[in-house]
């Protein structure tokens, strides 16, 4: 019975893998490749999982990394299991999370780290999403109460970018919900993807963080046309108090004459 540290780490946006990639894998796709004594998988979209690898060993992988990620974040999402390899497991997953499994298959470590990487992937947004509703909720509170907004012109645009820049990152992101390419040649190992897939809910936090990019796109909307609303409606102001003024002018210069 042997027990691996597994560490799931979300770099950043992406990953350029291909500009790092070995000559020899030992295997793609995703890309799994020898670091010291463990192994490391990298995900193009920002995560790398590492099996088995030694804070010596693990500090210069990471430095290499760091020129292939365009926009690095500035605290990595992180996750952590233990692995216990066990003859004759059955995959199940112990109530401390250790994941028990028969053997250590390069196509077994994939599929783990498939399920790794999406699930700090998910982190991550799950965390700018709530930064999003921290900053929406003021607007709401707002409206709710005085049925108006203190926010206007530049500093609205402002919020709005804020909000645009990240449902255009999170709208982006790796589709959690697929399947790994490896189980199309590997299909005894479904099982252990479902499996894990459920234990970190992967398909329940996906479906969560669509209706709420849904909740925040609508609430924009609505923010963006009532601000128009408030625009259309000064400049009518402004028509009716030239129409005034040109109005009393014109009886000023009668009155005159």
């Amino acid at each position: 019975m042997t027990d691996l540290a597994v560490r799931a780490l979300l770099l950043g946006e992406r990953i350029d893998s291909r500009r790092r990639e070995p000559e020899r894998p030992l295997a793609a796709s995703p890309l799994l490749m020898s670091v010291g004594g463990g192994q490391a998988v990298v995900f193009r979209y920002g995560a790398v999982v590492l099996f088995g690898v030694t804070p010596q060993d693990e500090a210069p992988f990471l430095a290499g990394l760091a020129p292939l990620i365009p926009d690095p974040l500035p605290l990595p999402e992180e996750e952590r299991i233990v692995i216990r390899v066990e003859a004759g497991a059955a995959e199940p997953i112990l109530p401390d999370g250790t994941l028990l499994l028969p053997d250590l298959s390069l196509a077994r470590l994939q599929v783990v780290a498939d399920v790794l990487a999406k699930s700090v992937l998910l982190a991550h947004y799950e965390r700018r999403l709530a930064g999003v509703f921290d900053g929406i909720e003021p607007l709401a509170r707002e409206l709710q109460r005085h049925g108006r907004r203190k926010a206007r012109g530049r500093a609205l645009l402002r919020q709005v970018g804020d909000v645009l820049m990240t449902l255009h990152q999170m709208v982006g992101r790796a589709e959690v919900t697929e399947k790994p390419d490896v189980l199309w040649d590997h299909p005894d190992l479904e099982r252990v993807h479902a499996r894990l897939a459920d234990e970190y809910e992967l398909r329940d936090r996906s479906v969560a963080l669509d209706r709420k990019l849904d909740l925040v796109s609508r609430t924009l909307a609505t923010l963006v046309d009532l601000d128009q609303q408030d625009r259309s409606l000064r400049v009518e102001w402004y028509i009716v108090i030239l129409i005034v003024f040109e109005i009393g002018l014109t009886l000023y210069e009668m009155f005159l004459k």
